[in-house]
C-alpha cells in the first residue's frame, strides 16, 4: 500500500509536467501528512543534511570544468588530434568524432556537453566533406553519451551518493567499459561508411599527427590530474574535481587564451544554475529515498524477490527493462536517484558487486539519452543538426542498437567493470 501511494502520487505528479524534483518533495509531504506522525520538522532537516555530504561538492567543480573546456577551444584541438589519427579511415571523421566525444568525455564529465562541444564543429565539417547529415547527427548523439560513463562521469557521482559507493572505483571501473563502447560505436561507423562508400580524408603525416597532439596535450592532461591522482592518492574524487576546475580555468584562459576574463563571470553563473538545479534534485531525491527506507520498502522488496527465489540473471533483466522505461519520461540524473536506493538493497543481497551494478546503471542512462521521448541527447542534438525528433531518431539507431548489445555484454560480464580496479589492487 505505502509503495504503490508513494510511486502512483510522483507517476502522476510527473505526468502532469511537473519537474522531477518538486514532485519528489510533493510526494513526501503529502505522505507523511496523511500517513505518518514523523514531525515535518524533519523534511526540512533532510532538505539540508541530505546535500551535507563533502562527495557531492563534486558536481558542482566537474560541471564548472567542463564548461570551462567547452568554452575554451579544448574540443576543437581534440578534433583535430582524432582526425589526424583516424580521418583516412571510412567514415574517418565520423570515427574522428568517436574518439573526440570519448577523449572530451574524459574531461568535462557531462553528456550533452559533449554533444554540443563535439557536435556543432565536426557536424558541420562531416557535412561540407560529403556525409550525409544523418549519418553524422547518428555519430554525434551516440557518441556524446560516453560522458558519463568515462569518468569523470556526474551520474557516477550521483550514484556514489546515493548508496555509498567508492567514487574512486566507479571511476576507475568506467575506464574499460568506455573504451570499449568507443571502440564499438567506431566499428558500427567504420561499416556503415564502408558499406555507403563515403569519403575519405587523406592519409595525415607523423608531423601532423604530433602537431595536433601537442595542440592538443593540454587538454589530455586533465584526464591524468583527474584519473592519475584518484589512484595515486593525492587526493579525493572531491579534491579532483576542484583541481579540474581550476586546471580547466588556466588552460582556457592562459594557455589557450581561447576564453576572456570578461566571459568567465556568465560561465560562472552558467556553472552555478546548473548545479544548483542538479542539487536541488538531489536534495529531494534523498528525502524521498529516507522515507522508503523509513516505510523499509527497499528491505521487503528485497526479501520478497529472495523468497521468490528470483535468480541474478532475471533480476538483473528485470533491472534493465525498468531503467529503460523510465529512460522514456525522465532524464539520468533522477532516474539514478530514485531507483539507485530502491534497486541496490536487492542487488547487494543477491551478491551483485556495488561497483558493477552501478555501471551497469550508468549504461542504461546512456542507453535512455539516446532514445525518445525525452532522450536529452536526442534534443541537444535536433538543435545542433536542425533536424526533428522523429527523423534524429531514425538516423541513431544502428549506434543505437550497438549501444545495447554492450549493455548486454556490461549486465552479465561483470569481469569487463571490475578488472581494472580489481588489478589496481583498489577493491
Amino acid at each position: 500500500m505505502t509503495a504503490a501511494f508513494l510511486f502512483g502520487l510522483l507517476v502522476v505528479l510527473m505526468l502532469t509536467g511537473m519537474p522531477i524534483a518538486v514532485s519528489l518533495g510533493l510526494t513526501v509531504l503529502a505522505f507523511f501528512f496523511l500517513f505518518t506522525s514523523i514531525p515535518i520538522e524533519i523534511v526540512a532537516q533532510k532538505l539540508f543534511t541530505g546535500i551535507e555530504k563533502f562527495e557531492i561538492m563534486a558536481i558542482p567543480f566537474f560541471i564548472l570544468a567542463g564548461n570551462f573546456l567547452t568554452h575554451g577551444g579544448v574540443a576543437r584541438r581534440m578534433i583535430n588530434f582524432a582526425t589526424a589519427c583516424f580521418g583516412h579511415l571510412h567514415g574517418g571523421l565520423g570515427i574522428a568524432g568517436v574518439m573526440a566525444c570519448a577523449l572530451f568525455a574524459a574531461v568535462s564529465g557531462s553528456s550533452p556537453a559533449t554533444v554540443v562541444a563535439i557536435g556543432s564543429i565536426l557536424l558541420p565539417a562531416m557535412v561540407k566533406f560529403g556525409f550525409p547529415r544523418r549519418f553524422g547527427a547518428g555519430v554525434i548523439t551516440t557518441s556524446g553519451a560516453l560522458g558519463i560513463l568515462i569518468p569523470p562521469s556526474i551520474v557516477m557521482v550521483m550514484y556514489a551518493v546515493a548508496t555509498n559507493t567508492s567514487i574512486g572505483n566507479l571511476f576507475i571501473a568506467g575506464v574499460v567499459p568506455g573504451i570499449v563502447l568507443a571502440a564499438m560505436l567506431g566499428g558500427i561507423t567504420w561499416y556503415r561508411a564502408w558499406r555507403g562508400n563515403y569519403p575519405r580524408m587523406p592519409r595525415a603525416s607523423i608531423g601532423t599527427m604530433l602537431k595536433a597532439f601537442k595542440e592538443s596535450v593540454w587538454g589530455l592532461m586533465l584526464i591524468i590530474i583527474v584519473i592519475g591522482g584518484i589512484y595515486a592518492g593525492l587526493f579525493t574524487p572531491t579534491e579532483a574535481a576542484a583541481m579540474s576546475a581550476v586546471y580547466a580555468f588556466i588552460v582556457a584562459v592562459f594557455i589557450y587564451k581561447d576564453l576572456t576574463l570578461a566571459q568567465v563571470p556568465k560561465i560562472l553563473r552558467d556553472s552555478a544554475n546548473m548545479s544548483s538545479m542538479l542539487l536541488f534534485i538531489i536534495a529531494n531525491a534523498i528525502l524521498f529515498s529516507f522515507l522508503m527506507t523509513n516505510e523499509n520498502i527497499p528491505q521487503g522488496l528485497a526479501q520478497w524477490m529472495i523468497d521468490q527465489n528470483l535468480s541474478v540473471i532475471l533480476f538483473l533483466l528485470g533491472v534493465n527493462i525498468i531503467l529503460l522505461l523510465a529512460g522514456n519520461f525522465m532524464e539520468p540524473s533522477s532516474i539514478v536517484l530514485i531507483f539507485a536506493p530502491l534497486l541496490f538493497p536487492i542487488a547487494v543481497k543477491l551478491g551483485i558487486d556495488p561497483v558493477h551494478f552501478g555501471i551497469m546503471m550508468v549504461v542504461n542512462m546512456e542507453v535512455g539519452m539516446c532514445h525518445p521521448p525525452v532522450g536529452l541527447n536526442l534534443f541537444v542534438a535536433s538543435g545542433i543538426t536542425k533536424m526533428g525528433i522523429t527523423e534524429l531518431t531514425v538516423a541513431v539507431w544502428p549506434w543505437l542498437l550497438t549501444m545495447l548489445v554492450f549493455l548486454v555484454i556490461v549486465t552479465y560480464w561483470p569481469t569487463l567493470t571490475l578488472w581494472l580496479p580489481r588489478t589496481l589492487g583498489m577493491m
